[in-house]
């Protein structure tokens, strides 16, 4: 196999991995990062992963995390745990 045979299609399988989320009020599909600075996130677009982090947001997200770390945790959790929506998401993502 040649270099010019991979398609940029199995390049992409290889780099991220298609996942559902929310947006708003609908499941979208959007793409988990496999490598990059942004491994492990969710983003809209594959070209993200490869994104610098902004490091003002990232600065404001610890602050705000120490002061109301505990209190964001429990909302996510009781929000996924009862949100139809999420729940769906979940769902889908197991498959």
């Amino acid at each position: 196999m040649r270099i010019d045979e991979i398609t940029t299609e199995e390049l992409d399988d290889i780099l991220e991995k298609r996942v559902w989320a929310k947006a708003g009020k609908k499941i979208v599909r959007k793409t988990r990062c496999m490598s990059g600075p942004r491994k492990g996130r969710v983003v809209s677009n594959p070209s993200q992963c490869s994104k610098p982090k902004n490091m003002k947001k990232s600065r404001t997200m610890k602050r705000t995390q120490a002061s109301k770390g505990a209190r964001m945790k429990m909302k996510a959790r009781k929000t996924k745990r009862t949100n139809a929506l999420s729940k769906r998401v979940r769902k889908m993502n197991k498959r």
